[in-house]
């Protein structure tokens, strides 16, 4: 029963096990309120981050407080969730119990207020996800689903989907890695070796308007040699229309 109430004199094994307990039981809240609430943050890393802090927060700030006790749980929460982790990573079957499946909300354009219902997501909410993935009009969408993450995908019929260079049989060069040439008005040598020499630099920067390396705080060139610049001084590039 110390376990349970609480005593001055608990154990270090008493410590042990209500780290435990406390573990499951927020794990079983995050279920019970679903992935939607949690936004992008992988479960057991909340039920990790908010129990760690419970238990460290209290001894940091109360000098009075023995350390051995909270330190054990706190460790014990640690390979808890490291193990846990490890086991998800290699039992598929396991990690469908820590991990949410993804839920379909709509499919060809039709709205399952009943998964909606189950997964506490008002239609104004999912409406609005529909906005910020540019699907406002529900005849265009051939599935709408829930991530594990809590946030919406949307999956648009085919006739709906944007032209790309190879349905109109055009040949286009890939961007590939964009890479990092000055930044903050520095020079990124490592990278520059890879692409060209400091004349040649030097030249560009000339051409793209600029007169040295300091009155631009970014820029990049991918594969394909397509230059990315952002001044220093963005007044002048408003001004200028840059």
């Amino acid at each position: 029963m110390d376990i349970w109430l609480g005593s001055e004199t608990l154990p270090i094994h008493g410590f042990l096990i209500r780290a435990i307990i406390v573990y499951v039981y927020i794990f079983l809240i995050v279920k019970v309120v679903g992935q939607r609430s949690m936004g992008s943050i992988d479960a057991l890393d909340f039920i990790f981050g908010v129990v760690i802090g419970d238990i460290l927060g209290e001894p940091l700030t109360d000098g009075s407080l023995a350390l051995q006790g909270p330190i054990t749980a706190a460790a014990t929460i640690a390979g808890l969730h490291l193990t846990l982790s490890m086991i998800a990573l290699k039992t598929p079957r396991f990690r469908r119990v820590i991990e949410d499946e993804p839920i379909i909300l709509a499919r060809n354009g039709v709205i399952l207020h009943q998964q909606l219902r189950k997964v506490k997501v008002t239609l104004e909410s999912f409406m609005m996800d529909m906005r910020l993935n540019g699907a406002s009009d529900l005849s265009e969408v051939d599935y709408a689903v829930l991530e594990m993450n809590g946030q919406i995908s949307v999956i648009k019929k085919s006739a709906y989907d944007s032209a790309t260079p190879n349905d109109l049989n055009k040949q286009t060069p890939n961007k590939g890695y964009p890479s990092v040439i000055i930044e903050d008005g520095q020079i990124i040598h490592a990278n520059l070796k890879n692409l060209g020499t400091i004349e040649w630099l030097r030249e560009l920067i000339h051409k793209e308007g600029y007169k040295n390396p300091k009155e631009i705080f970014l820029m990049t060139i991918d594969e394909s040699g397509k230059v990315y610049i952002s001044p220093t001084d963005t007044k002048d590039q408003i001004k200028s229309g840059r």
